[in-house]
């Protein structure tokens, strides 16, 4: 990308409507806006943040009337000279413009460009940068919320104050290099200690937000399983309220996986009905047995439903670890032989699974079913607390706790300061990678703006 040439793209959808916005930034937006405009003011003259009817012209042709938004550099999305045609919807009507435009030397954008502009000139830092491209992409209350605090500058702020800290401990420790021979302790080694201990407990509580951020942000596999009829398609319907899955007292009736998404308070749910776990003869149903065994590895929740027996517990149990796992007793309306002795066995050999018993045909414990799901991926978070979606951000944030875990272990061998500065400008280097405080690398840049629409 050249900063240097001015851009133009379609700041709203390709398909016609009633409206369309074509975005102009750099040097000449202004100027070459006014080549093809004509109105009573000149552009060129007229304050920021103004807007001005007009007819955009070729030749002695009018192509459309529009409104022009000007918004004067700094004070602008990208930080240079903006200004932006509301014009009608048409696509052949935004393609005529965007010849224009071209014709005065203005290049199309390049995907994220604009944001990536608005980067480069200090209107916003990486991770607020990042964060524009989740907010055009949420689909809940919860991934807007956290995609707004994010833009806001909520990690970015918690991740200043905590370079600020380091970087001034590290300018101490490396003061103490040029008195070496006189032996001087400018960095109290012990205020490190604490500093370092404060740090690690921050990024750590970060690091820990970013399994529920995922969640929020790419939604939660769960798969639910069982043996035929045990209610598993019947589940998937009442939770999705509509009949998607065929529910039939033939065994077997589900033979592939059916996946389809809820949100349950801001948090997205890609439930995902399997096949009847048996041993069949049947060469189709044994490969939908085999998929749904895959599911459960790939999922985050498991949702086990049983009747008679704890079969097919035992059976995947070593499929279970590190899961959540709802173990419910289906079809309570009908299975009251549950005794206390059988509980007892539950609790005390899957004491971390969720057990009770639902009933989908009477609605007995379905809304306790879905706020525990909620409650199982949110447990530990604060309600104001500031949340990790970025897997880039969860690495770097994880590389600082080992730099940090290296600047405790100089410490205590007692390792002179050079070595313990390098490990302390490691961490800088991890958690200035997020916000873009460091030089970052072209690849990355590229990675992150390439996954924005043209417009943005």
């Amino acid at each position: 990308m050249n900063f240097d040439e001015t851009i133009i793209a379609p700041a709203t959808g390709n398909a016609s409507a009633a409206i369309a916005v074509l975005r102009v930034s750099g040097e000449n937006a202004i100027s070459a806006t006014e080549k093809v405009f004509k109105t009573k003011k000149s552009l060129i003259k007229s304050n920021s943040h103004t807007l001005h009817f007009g007819k955009i012209m070729d030749g002695k042709e009018v192509v459309d009337e529009v409104l022009v938004s000007v918004f004067k550099n700094p004070n602008s999305y990208t930080g240079e000279d903006v200004v932006e045609i509301s014009c009608h919807g048409s696509t052949y009507i935004q393609q005529r413009i965007l010849q224009l435009f071209f014709k005065q030397g203005v290049r199309m954008a390049e995907p994220g460009e604009f944001t990536m502009r608005a980067f480069k000139n200090g209107k916003l830092d990486l991770a607020q940068a990042e964060a524009v491209a989740d907010l055009i992409a949420s689909h809940s209350k919860a991934s807007h919320q956290v995609a707004m605090n994010q833009m806001r500058g909520g990690v970015s702020s918690q991740l200043k104050e905590l370079r600020e800290e380091l970087i001034r401990f590290t300018a101490l420790l490396e003061l103490e290099l040029d008195f070496s021979e006189e032996d001087v302790e400018f960095a109290n080694r012990k205020d490190l200690e604490d500093l370092i201990e404060k740090i690690k407990a921050k990024i750590e509580e970060l690091s820990k937000t970013f399994e529920y951020g995922n969640a929020i942000k790419n939604g939660v596999a769960v798969a639910i399983i069982g043996k035929p009829n045990a209610g598993k398609s019947t589940l998937l319907n009442v939770l999705l309220n509509e009949e998607r899955a065929i529910v039939s007292d033939i065994a077997g009736t589900t033979r592939d996986t059916i996946e389809e998404s809820v949100v349950l308070d801001g948090i997205t749910f890609r439930f995902i009905d399997t096949a009847g776990i048996r041993k069949t003869e049947d060469e189709i149903e044994a490969i939908g047995v085999e998929r749904a065994k895959e599911k459960v590895k790939n999922a985050k929740i498991v949702i086990h439903l049983y009747e008679e027996d704890l079969d097919i517990l035992r059976e995947i149990e070593p499929l279970l670890k590190d899961k959540i796992v709802f173990n419910l007793l289906s079809k309570i309306d009908k299975n009251d032989w549950a005794d206390d002795r059988y509980e007892m066995y539950l609790f005390e050999n899957y004491p971390e699974f969720h057990h009770f018993g639902i009933s989908v045909k009477t609605g007995f414990n379905i809304e306790l079913l879905k706020k525990e799901l909620v409650e199982s991926i949110s447990t530990g978070i604060e309600e104001d607390a500031t949340i990790i979606t970025n897997l880039r951000h969860q690495t770097a944030l994880l590389n600082a706790l080992d730099s940090l875990n290296q600047v405790k272990t100089a410490m205590k061998n007692g390792l002179p300061g050079d070595l313990i500065a390098f490990d302390l400008r490691e961490t800088l280097k991890h958690i200035g990678s997020i916000t873009g405080d460091i030089d970052v690398d072209r690849d990355i840049l590229g990675t992150i703006f390439g996954s924005f629409c043209i417009g943005k």
